[in-house]
């Protein structure tokens, strides 16, 4: 297991190549263009997300970001990408696995979001199917999980195109934009896995 593991690690690329777009690991030198696009994003991104601290957007918070997303896959815990248009190497936004679990479980929770001048091109139907594929394909999870609000209509048929069936309601799962907000719970398992009694 453990030669699994470091070898899982060691071989995780810092680029993943998808039909549209490519992910890829957030290096320091992206502050500008990253800091650019949240900031110009930002009442587009807010109704999604956890309330902002106010050193968000600064080269010191985006370092300790680069920082933690680096542990994270080197510990196995996540692995955060950007998400690039591979025709003029421009960021359009970006995706992550988080919480990781191995043993028994093998899974992950994927989460994502797009610059406003970005929307409607498909870039992130893309980004998730790459995501979707380096999950079962390279780390071998078994099962990817999702969470969106209700009203979040674009999210949802981004997920419903990649295969996620929805799941469950979870009441106040998370706290977003200050607030406790209901969320719709989907799911994708990997298509090799059957999931019938051995």
């Amino acid at each position: 297991m453990a030669f699994l593991r470091s070898s899982l690690i060691s071989d995780v690329a810092t680029t993943v190549r998808g039909e549209r777009v490519f992910l890829r690991a957030p290096q320091l030198s992206d502050y500008g263009p990253w800091a650019s696009m949240r900031a110009e994003s930002r009442a587009h991104l807010q109704p999604w997300e956890p309330t902002w601290p106010r050193d968000d957007l600064t080269k010191a918070a985006f370092k300790r970001r680069v920082r933690h997303y680096q542990r994270e896959a080197r510990a196995d815990q996540g692995y955060a990408f950007l998400v690039i248009d591979p025709a003029d190497d421009r960021l359009v936004g970006g995706i992550a696995l988080t919480n990781v679990q191995r043993g028994v479980t093998q899974s992950a929770s994927v989460g994502y979001w797009l610059g406003r001048s970005e929307l409607g091109r498909g870039y992130m139907a893309d980004a998730l199917k790459t995501m979707i594929g380096f999950s079962f394909q390279q780390l071998r999870l078994h099962r990817l999980e999702a969470a969106t609000q209700p009203q979040n209509t674009p999210s949802i048929r981004v997920l419903e195109r990649n295969g996620f069936e929805r799941e469950g309601y979870a009441r106040g799962y998370l706290r977003i934009d200050g607030q406790w907000r209901d969320h719709l719970l989907f799911g994708v398992v990997a298509p090799s896995e059957t999931g019938g009694a051995v």
